[in-house]
Formats: C-alpha cells, structure tokens, sequence
C-alpha cells in the first residue's frame, strides 16, 4: 500500500473519531461560554468542578483502550466476540455506581484541595455533584465506544456524539437562563445539562449494539482479568494525570481567581484542539492492533509514523488561529479587559504547545494498541510529575513570571515529552509486549 493510501486509510478511520471529539470537548467548552455570562466565580467554580468530574472519569478511563486494543487485536485475527466488551460493561457498573456514592457523599472535601475561595467552592461542589451522577453512564458509553471503535465503525462514535452536543447546548442554556419554560437554575443547569445528555447518547448507544444482533457469551474469568489488566495502567495513567492539572490550577490559585479563570478556558482550548490529534491516534490504536493481530510488525510500526504524519499537518492548521487572532478568541469567553489582556500570549504559546505535542498524542495510543499501557503509564507520568509541574512552580511561582512562565514551563515539557515518545516508537521494544487478546 502506497503512503498516500495509508494516510488516507488513517484519516478515514480517523475523521469520525476528530470530529466526535471536537463535539465532545464543546460540552465543557459551551458550559464556561453559556456560565461565563453568569460572572468570574461561576465560570471558576465550573472550571473547578469540571476538573474534580475529569479526576473521577480517569478511574474509568482505560476501559476504552482494553475494550478497543482488545477488539482490534481479535479483528486482525478474524474474530468479532464481544467478550471484551461484556467485561468492561461489567467492570463500569461495578466500580461506576460504587465512585458515585462516594463522590457525592465526600464532594465538599473532594471541591475543597482545589478550591481557592469559599464562594468558588460551593459552586463547584454542587456542579460537581450533578455531573457525577453520570459516572457509571460515562463508563460504559467508554466501553460500547471502544468496541466499535476497535471493529473500526469509528462513524458511529460521530454521530451519536454530535447528537450528545446538540442536546447538551439545548438543555444546558435552557436549564441555566430558565428558557422554554426550563427552571433558571444557574451553574446547576449546567451540569443538569450535560449529565441528561450523556445518558441520552449511553441510549444511543445501547440501541445500536444491540440491533447489530450479537452473540452474548459466557464471560471467562481470564477476559475479565485481561481487561482490568490492561485498563488498570491507563486509568491510573489519566488519574495522575488529572491530578497534575489540580496541581496546575493549586498554583494558578496562588496567582488569584483572574489566573484560575484565565487558566480554566486556556486548558479547555487546548484540549479541544488537541483532539484531532488524540483521534488520530485512537484509529492508530485500532490500525497497529490489527496488523499485530495479523503479525505483521513491520506494518503496525508504519502505521504509528503514518498516523504522526497526519495529525502534525492538522494540528498546525488547527494552531494559526490562535496565533493570529488570540483577542477575538479569547473574547468569546470574556468580556473584562484584564483578562483579555493576561491570556493573550498564554494562548500563543498554547498555539505552539499544541503542535509540539502531535508525537506523544499519536504515539501514546498506538503503544496502547500494541498492550504497552504500561509503558506509556511511566512516559507520561514522568513527564508530567517529575519536569512539567516542578518546572511551573518554580518559573511561575518562585522566579515570579505568573501566567506565562506557567505556560512556557508547559511548552518546554511538551516537546520533551514528544521527543521522548517518538524515541520510544523508534527503537520497537513495545513489538516484545505481544497483547493476546481475549475479545
């Protein structure tokens, strides 16, 4: 197959999965737009909740890998069993309901590390407790998304999440301003909002696997084994990395409620404009799953670089328009002056940042499709706790360069981090992991 086809076969794959994502990241961006109106400390408060919510979705989060790199392996070999999928469903439900509780029970001391003020606090503490109340919903509309995802009907993921946008923009604006004789319930219909939504996509998506008419199976001890084997490492991989941006908005408190504020959209920003990249690397995921499945490592090696190739051409388009225009941008989420001014450069460093981080976006998911979680795990970790947040606390805070030395602290782990996956990538020991899947 020709580079050209190869590229082309990953844009296929991974377009639906781009844009699902983009509309997936808008529920949180169209949240801070719509409550932004609503005055600094709503917007902080939901930013706050939003990152405590984040953390607890990280505890589920590797479901979505283990189903898919499972799914994709057993593709490549010929096989379409949903054992895979039964275990996680199974897995969502029992550790989804029992976070729920505690979450909702604890979410007063959950709000209260990250929170720099008290009347923050109780916004995010409430907002927080609505949105987790989807937790076992998110669960398993990450397990039903990486079994379809791993059989690469990545369409599916597309639509179904652009319905869940719409639907969030409607309930969400019409629960917060009391529109079409909703309740005005504030930053709570916010997060009313967003959980409905969820649950109507989780619908979804049950609807369409079950008309597909599958073959339920006995679930064998050893594929339950499997999945939390392989989710384990990326869920703890996304909890420490939550984690890191509590740390990151704990020092951005030190700096006053403008920082936290000014921080909250300019993280959203760049996790929304990442994703093209992160969609790439899911079809990556599935593409270098079934060439292992198949046994073939030259293939699933060029799939990896392939897919690096493309994701760093639109990660740059994606970049200009923060570079050019960061007032205009920044605008649409502000109206105060000070803050316009205090995110402008912080948002062209993230322009940059952004591209700088297409290797580890890439390359991270299609290591996890060769069953290297773990090493990914200690990569990202690493990066993370041992570079990024020192390096931030110490330009930020002790040498006292505020915001921007935050960022460009962030900068600089970036390319770090992306140098360092791509090393990885290069020298092929992840071919010895040899993922043997039960799906």
């Amino acid at each position: 197959m020709s580079p050209v086809r190869r590229q082309s076969k990953v844009m296929r794959l991974a377009l639906p999965v781009m844009l699902g994502m983009l509309s997936q990241s808008m529920l949180n961006l169209v949240d801070a737009a719509l409550v932004g109106h609503l005055g600094e400390e709503a917007l902080a408060g939901v930013g706050l909740g939003g990152y405590a919510m984040f953390m607890m979705t990280a505890l589920v989060f590797g479901l979505s890998s283990s189903v898919q790199s499972q799914t994709a392996h057993a593709f490549g070999e010929g096989r379409t069993s949903p054992t895979a999928l039964q275990a996680g469903l199974l897995i969502s439900l029992g550790v989804g309901v029992p976070l729920t509780a505690w979450a909702w029970w604890q979410a007063p001391w959950w709000i209260q590390l990250i929170a720099p003020a008290d009347d923050v606090s109780q916004v995010a503490v409430d907002y927080f407790r609505w949105r987790v109340l989807s937790l076992a919903v998110i669960a398993m509309t990450l397990c039903l998304r990486g079994y379809w995802n791993g059989l690469q009907h990545t369409h599916l993921y597309l639509r179904i999440v652009v319905a869940v946008h719409l639907v969030n923009v409607l309930l969400s604006a019409g629960l917060i301003y009391g529109l079409a004789g909703l309740p005005a319930l504030g930053t709570n219909g916010a997060a009313m909002g967003t959980s409905l939504s969820l649950l109507l996509g989780l619908l979804a998506w049950a609807w369409v696997t079950l008309r597909a008419r599958i073959t339920w199976q006995p679930l064998p001890l050893a594929a339950l084994w499997q999945t939390v084997r392989l989710a384990f490492p990326h869920s703890l991989q996304q909890l420490w990395f939550a984690a890191g941006y509590v740390v990151l908005f704990w020092l951005l408190g030190r700096l006053g409620t403008s920082s936290v504020a000014v921080g909250h959209v300019l993280v959203n920003l760049s996790l929304l404009l990442i994703l093209p990249g992160v969609g790439i690397g899911v079809a990556a995921m599935s593409l270098v799953g079934e060439a292992l499945g198949r046994d073939d490592q030259r293939e699933a090696h060029r799939w990896g670089l392939d897919a690096l190739r493309v994701a760093a051409m639109m990660l740059s388009i994606l970049a200009l328009p923060m570079l050019l225009f960061p007032a205009q941008i920044l605008g649409i989420f502000f109206t105060d002056p000070a803050l316009l001014e205090l995110g402008t450069l912080p948002l062209r460093i993230t322009a940059v940042m952004i591209v700088l981080d297409a290797a580890a976006l890439v390359l991270a998911q299609a290591l996890m499709g060769a069953g290297a979680q773990r090493t990914v795990m200690l990569l990202t970790l690493g990066m993370q706790w041992l570079v990024f947040l020192p390096l931030a606390w110490w330009v930020g805070i002790v040498m006292g360069y505020g915001l921007v030395g935050v960022w460009l602290s962030q900068l600089c782990y970036r390319l770090l981090n992306s140098g360092s996956f791509l090393w990885v990538w290069q020298r092929r020991r992840w071919l010895a992991h040899g993922l043997k899947a039960n799906a």
